[in-house]
């Protein structure tokens, strides 16, 4: 047996052609899955309806998935070891990194990352049980989404499922903050069981499409941000002390960026570096644009895309015993293009989330998201006001789907103008018609 290309529960061997490969199986079923589909409803930066402009996470996730197939392709030329799938981990099938970019942002709830926030908070406070968008990632794929012939989940195939997990560890042991949820997690780890995958390690495609996460965000959310205006593209700007003294302390206070090894270098130093050359590249592409700004603005990302991208490969992980994804020079980690790309994801953090117009908007979808949580967790009532084919969907799996976790499936599958939707229909005057469908 194929230990990438097997499926957990298939069942309907003659629905498909037979022509097709497993993963673009895979693919069609996610894309045709109404959570796909819902991504262009949700925020990625912005809100999601601010403009026609702004990425959502569809886009985010389409974005993510072009650089991160491109990237394993040209993996695949560059080390003959991968030809050898020596490993079902240690393989570069650029379908199934695009299948992962695809499904990465899935398990987010409306309003990005402060929906997240709120619904763990509300779980965790009231139930003691824990949200989080990576984990609800394969409560989608693996039992929420309905497919052809099934009655829960997707039934993606090993690969795939396995690249798409960035956090190969058990949400529910304690002090876990990512992961995968207790239930979803006994066949996850079934099947790195199988693969006899290290502790701890990710598959090689899993590493590729986490790093273009961030090589997306770090270049495409900056765009975002100097077409709204709030990253300015002038000396006043990016030689504020303050500014600089926010993205140092950004730096300092993520825990995350432990492996960059920031203890190493002067930080505020590099900053000022990273921020001054930033600003040089624009200046000369600005001119080289005759001064139109959108063509400064994507020359600008393009650029800077094609020098992390290209600078992607993989080095021995020792201390795993393994293989890394990640920035290489000879052989060895490229600490300084790493930092420089944390640089930038930061500055996106500090100008666009920090900005008090943004937090504004999150301070109103936490208060919209806390009342529609106190609207539904109470089951006689709540039952009466959450559609009719969801409650069914409950009752028959309620034997493993508690009432917290049912409305935290439902409230974190809606879009953005669902939930204030809803919001306006249960704390607004007036809102619609009755008869809109939901």
């Amino acid at each position: 047996m194929d230990l990438r290309k097997m499926r957990l529960d298939e069942t309907t061997s003659g629905t498909f052609s037979e022509e097709r490969e497993e993963y673009e199986r895979d693919y069609a079923r996610l894309i045709q899955s109404p959570a796909f589909r819902r991504l262009q409803g949700k925020s990625q930066v912005f809100g999601a309806g601010s403009g026609d402009y702004y990425r959502t996470r569809l886009t985010h996730s389409l974005e993510v998935s072009q650089i991160a197939r491109e990237a394993a392709r040209r993996l695949a030329k560059h080390y003959p070891f991968l030809e050898r799938r020596e490993h079902p981990g240690l393989v570069m099938d650029p379908a199934v990194v695009e299948i992962a970019a695809l499904a990465h942002d899935l398990g987010h709830p409306p309003f990005g990352h402060k929906g997240e926030e709120v619904l763990n908070r509300l779980m965790m406070d009231e139930y003691g049980m824990k949200y989080e968008g990576n984990a609800q990632n394969f409560r989608i794929l693996m039992f929420l989404e309905k497919r052809a012939g099934s009655g829960s989940g997707l039934d993606l195939t090993a690969a795939s499922l396995l690249a798409i997990n960035k956090y190969p560890f058990n949400l529910d042991d304690p002090a876990r903050l990512k992961g995968v949820y207790g239930p979803d997690w006994e066949v996850i780890g079934e099947l790195r069981h199988k693969w006899n995958m290290p502790q701890g390690a990710c598959t090689l495609e899993t590493q590729l499409m986490d790093l273009c996460d961030d090589i997306a965000y770090s270049t495409h959310d900056i765009e975002d941000g100097i077409r709204a205006g709030k990253i300015q593209m002038n000396r006043t700007f990016f030689e504020d002390a303050r500014l600089h003294e926010h993205l140092v302390q950004e730096i300092v206070n993520d825990d995350g960026n432990a492996e960059l090894h920031w203890e190493e270098v002067d930080i505020k130093a590099m900053v000022k570096k990273v921020l001054a050359s930033y600003l040089q590249q624009w200046e000369e592409i600005y001119a080289a644009c005759a001064q139109e700004s959108s063509r400064t603005r994507r020359e600008m990302k393009a650029r800077w895309v094609s020098i992390f991208a290209g600078k992607i490969g993989i080095i021995d992980d020792t201390s795993k015993g393994w293989k890394r994804v990640t920035f290489a020079a000879g052989g060895e980690q490229d600490f300084e293009l790493l930092r420089t790309m944390e640089i930038l994801k930061k500055l996106a953090w500090v100008t666009l989330i920090k900005d008090f117009r943004v937090q504004r908007l999150q301070m109103r979808s936490e208060i919209m998201i806390s009342r529609l949580w106190d609207s539904f967790i109470v089951p006689e009532s709540g039952r009466l006001i959450i559609p009719p084919d969801w409650i069914e969907n409950y009752e028959r799996h309620q034997s493993k789907w508690s009432w917290p976790r049912f409305v935290a499936d439902y409230i974190s599958g809606m879009t953005d103008a669902y939930a204030e939707k809803v919001y306006a229909e249960l704390f607004a005057s007036k809102s619609g018609s009755i008869y809109e469908m939901d």
